[in-house]
């Protein structure tokens, strides 16, 4: 498949579903004048509960689609595919720019010296190596608490960001973690943002709630500027929403990027 290198086509996201629609619009914030095709895999949602030879074939196929698409370069926007995906997506497209996602764990840990730490993520990439290092790097720093959050992803994909039905469920994870007595929650799946509310209403106001989202667009931005390939449009850019789950998923999609919930 041939690499764009034209500064002029769109940046392709891939999600295994609806979640990386919060990284998606920390980008076009940052980026306005791009033009995105945005695909999430919600026919094999959630990624976190697959075999990594699986989640391996998934993404490919999704790069595959939108390098079709003519992509000038891909966001992986989805910690669980980052993970298990990242490395090996590099290494067989390059030199096409792949930008992955991180757990906010630095900012976390380095504001909370001390401090509790609980790091949201799916059951997969708390288990995952690259995971693993990450958190031994600043373990005598912070008190990290990793949560496999078995389930929590389908509730977006679902559209239920709030609600007592996730209340419950939030009141019984923290539960098994000691309760809601942390210093910062790191939330290290794309799907997590959209229950920031939620998480609010019960962590109260003092617990910091971090994403990687801004860290995400800002590294998409260097790579692009370092590539040449930043658009020189003034125009507003174009969003374009592909999800394998059917129109209904799609339709949720532009509602999640729209802020609305209903």
């Amino acid at each position: 498949m041939e690499i764009q290198h034209d500064k002029h086509a769109p940046i392709g996201f891939l999600d295994s579903g609806v979640g990386g629609i919060s990284v998606l619009r920390e980008a076009v914030a940052q980026m306005p004048c791009e033009d995105f095709i945005y695909y999430g895999d919600s026919a094999h949602a959630p990624y976190g509960s697959r075999p990594a030879e699986e989640i391996l074939e998934l993404t490919g196929t999704a790069v595959e689609y939108l390098l079709g698409r003519g992509v000038k370069a891909i966001v992986i926007a989805c910690n669980t595919a980052t993970s298990v995906a990242a490395g090996y997506l590099r290494d067989k497209y390059c030199p096409l720019p792949i930008i992955g996602i991180e757990p906010a764990l630095k900012p976390a840990v380095l504001g909370h010296r001390g401090g509790r730490v609980a790091v949201m993520a799916t059951p997969v990439t708390v288990h995952q190596q690259k995971f693993r290092d990450l958190a031994a790097r600043y373990e005598g720093i912070a008190q990290i608490e990793p949560m496999g959050c078995d389930g929590l992803m389908d509730f977006v994909e679902q559209g239920i960001v709030e609600g007592p039905v996730l209340e419950d469920y939030l009141r019984k994870l923290f539960a098994a973690h000691g309760g809601f007595g942390f210093d910062a929650v790191v939330l290290g799946c794309t799907h997590y943002p959209f229950i920031k509310d939620t998480l609010r209403k019960l962590l109260g106001k003092d617990t910091d709630i971090l994403d990687g989202s801004e860290g995400t667009a800002r590294e998409l931005g260097r790579r692009l500027r370092e590539e040449g390939l930043l658009t020189d449009h003034t125009r507003t850019g174009r969003v374009e929403f592909v999800n394998s789950g059917g129109e209904e998923m799609t339709a949720l999609s532009r509602r999640l990027f729209a802020g609305s919930w209903d």
